[in-house]
């Protein structure tokens, strides 16, 4: 476990990263294959004014050029909050063997970011269990918010 802690600290660290900068996002992603990251980013919807530019998505897209493969099947994905339902869907083309998440839908909701409740439905604190999904360093990655 500890091993995965290193990657989602980076991931927040990231999310840290993203929030200093003007034009960046208070989110981070992180993928790691065979124990070597691929892709280490945060948010740039601001910056490029694409609602589309979530660190999930940006990770994704670098890590799919570098492999040269759309296939991430061999890839974790650790990312400092739970991802949205735009992220989780290409989670899920992307056929992660696992993603490891800090904040959750709910943390992010207290701070002002909003979830589809096609996903998760913040009054009864219900998801879709479809994917692998396990929160860890949920502290660490609420406290960038703070």
């Amino acid at each position: 476990m500890e091993e995965h802690q290193h990657y989602m600290q980076r991931a927040i660290a990231l999310a840290q990263e993203g929030k200093s900068h003007p034009d960046g996002g208070a989110f981070g992603a992180v993928i790691v294959r065979d124990g070597h990251v691929i892709a280490a980013v945060h948010n740039w919807v601001k910056g490029s004014k694409d609602c589309t530019q979530h660190a999930e998505l940006k990770a994704i897209q670098k890590a799919c050029q570098v492999l040269e493969s759309q296939d991430l099947s061999d890839c974790i994905l650790y990312t400092s909050c739970e991802p949205c339902l735009m992220c989780l869907g290409a989670c899920h083309w992307a056929k992660f063997k696992q993603i490891f998440f800090g904040a959750s839908a709910q943390d992010a909701k207290e701070h002002g970011y909003i979830y589809s409740k096609v996903f998760y439905d913040s009054d009864t604190d219900e998801r879709n269990q479809e994917f692998k999904m396990q929160q860890l360093l949920r502290d660490e990655a609420v406290a960038v918010w703070k």
